[in-house]
């Protein structure tokens, strides 16, 4: 294991954290914690709300746990989720604003405080904040991941070998990713300090897209019935934003530049995901198998959602309902009961409160999200929050989605775009669950769309007190007539008009420069034979 180097800062953190007393139980009590973070997992991606799936192991976590129906991303991309996660605050607060952004100096994360308690630490898997940043962290005592993305096979599409970084050496990828990062987790598990609690967070690449199943897994589902989300409301009632998107990278007409069937791209994620259940059931079975599964908490979640044909679209961003809905399933033998279904609204803000309550360690005030414990075990609790802002800004790489602020509560979602000349949207979703009919203009919901507008204003001022994208409190439509005899909407200019081309579904990552033709015409010829 390799000797960590840390900051001036990242010492002083640690130090401060220790001489805090931030353990407030004894070490004999303290559960191990395994958290296991899915990409792209919507929330009904789970054989006991669809049944065409096959998660057995998914399925068992959830009957001997609890599965948490209402479960939330307050930002719908991967980087942000996963800062809100480890720091336990909304975006606006952490920083972590988009894909590319990496983590700001000094920002604390939570597996730092169980570090300070006395755990032994390790994370396996995508990292992902701040593009290419694979190095060690200093929160963790074990250490595996990869650039970006990462790559479900040993080659990338231009043939390269995919590396991956084991506690700061570089080594080539083997196998298939899903199974590689899990055979590093059993490697921690199996090599850690058995004096110390441990927590293992496993951070896996799938179901990211584009989907790449298992070779065993290939002809999975081959025929089962695929369902696919329908457009819903009408177009005179839908932002043209979304009407727009509908023909580009993230719609059903054209998705990620490809003519692809929707159904067989919605069979392959199925597929993909396959390889995480078997993960999760290797993990319990070590836990089984060590005598440690009555002390240890078990998590699964989903950093974001997906869309497949919901509104016109795929992918995720918006702040429709199976864009920013995930999984959540939490199994804590002897401190949360068996087969409970919570109904209450948590986010992926509650999990860094929640595990250091777990844990027996004192969480900071500054975090905008709040421990699930209580929840979890069916105590009342009368403060719980009954509303959740999400946030999501513009990004130059997917100008398709405007920058998205939105207020949901238990039965209204009141979403408003910055940035774009168009309507807003607002939904009851007691009577419209599937968000198909847009009531922006019900004069009956006037008092409700004003003070919704009121409350998302409020909730988005930073822990400055600012709010971080300039903009002004909405108070009705604004200036958004058209003359019906004048010009039309403006088309898409010619050159983004593409056919089904390979090199076309890898232009955007590439960056501008005299080598991008040949570039892309390696990706062409690599991506022939699959």
């Amino acid at each position: 294991m390799m000797v960590k180097r840390f900051s001036v800062l990242q010492i002083v953190m640690l130090t401060v954290l220790m001489s805090l007393g931030v353990v407030s139980a004894s070490d004999n009590k303290r559960p191990n914690v395994i958290f296991v973070l899915t990409d792209d997992q919507r929330y009904d991606e789970l054989a006991f709300l669809n049944p065409v799936l096959e998660t057995p192991n998914m399925d068992a976590l959830a009957r001997g746990g609890v599965h948490f129906a209402n479960a939330f991303v307050t930002t719908s991309l991967c980087s942000p989720s996963r800062a809100s996660i480890l720091t336990g605050q909304m975006m606006h607060n952490h920083g972590v604003v988009d894909n590319n952004r990496a983590l700001p100096q000094g920002l604390e994360l939570f597996p730092m405080r169980l570090k300070a308690a006395g755990y032994q630490t390790a994370y396996v898997g995508k990292w992902h904040m701040g593009g290419e940043i694979s190095e060690p962290r200093p929160e963790f005592d074990y250490w595996v991941s990869f650039p970006g993305q990462g790559h479900y096979y040993p080659k990338t599409a231009m043939g390269l070998p995919s590396m991956l970084n084991v506690n700061g050496k570089r080594v080539p990828q083997q196998g298939y990713i899903t199974d590689e990062l899990t055979d590093y987790a059993m490697e921690f598990l199996n090599s850690r300090d058995s004096e110390k609690p441990f927590f293992l967070y496993l951070s896996h690449k799938a179901v990211h897209a584009t989907f790449e199943p298992a070779a065993r897994h290939a002809d999975q589902y081959k025929d089962a019935p695929i369902q696919l989300g329908k457009p819903g409301a009408s177009d005179a009632d839908v932002p043209m934003w979304v009407q727009n998107q509908r023909n580009s990278w993230h719609g059903t007409e054209f998705p990620y530049h490809s003519e692809f069937p929707l159904v067989e791209f919605k069979r392959q994620y199925h597929r993909t995901l396959t390889a995480v259940d078997e993960s999760l059931g290797r993990l319990r079975a070590w836990l089984h198998e060590s005598g440690l599964a009555e002390n240890t908490v078990v998590i699964l979640m989903g950093d974001n959602g997906f869309m497949f044909g919901e509104h016109g679209l795929i992918d995720k961003r918006n702040a429709y309902e199976e864009s920013m809905r995930v999984p959540l399933l939490v199994s804590a033998p002897g401190r949360f009961p068996a087969g409970k279904t919570v109904k209450g609204m948590v986010a992926n803000i509650d999990i860094a409160p929640t595990l250091l309550e777990l844990a027996g360690v004192n969480a900071p005030p500054h975090y905008d999200g709040a421990s699930f414990v209580s929840l979890a075990t069916g105590k009342k609790v009368e403060d719980w929050r009954r509303e959740l802002t999400y946030e999501y800004y513009w990004e130059f790489n997917y100008p398709q989605t405007p920058t998205v602020f939105a207020l949901r509560t238990e039965r209204y979602k009141y979403i408003q775009y910055h940035g774009v000349w168009d309507t807003e949207e607002l939904f009851d979703l007691a009577n419209d669950p599937s968000e198909s009919r847009n009531l922006i203009e019900d004069p009956d919901l006037l008092k409700v769309k004003v003070d919704l507008r009121r409350r998302l204003y409020q909730s988005l001022t930073n822990q400055a007190g600012n709010n971080v994208i300039p903009y002004s409190a909405k108070f009705n439509q604004g200036a958004v007539f058209r003359h019906k005899d004048r010009s039309r909407t403006a088309e898409f200019p010619e050159k983004w008009l593409r056919g089904n081309r390979a090199e076309d579904r890898w232009e955007h990552i590439i960056p501008d420069s005299p080598k991008k033709a040949e570039q892309l015409k390696s990706v062409n010829e690599a991506l022939k034979d699959r």
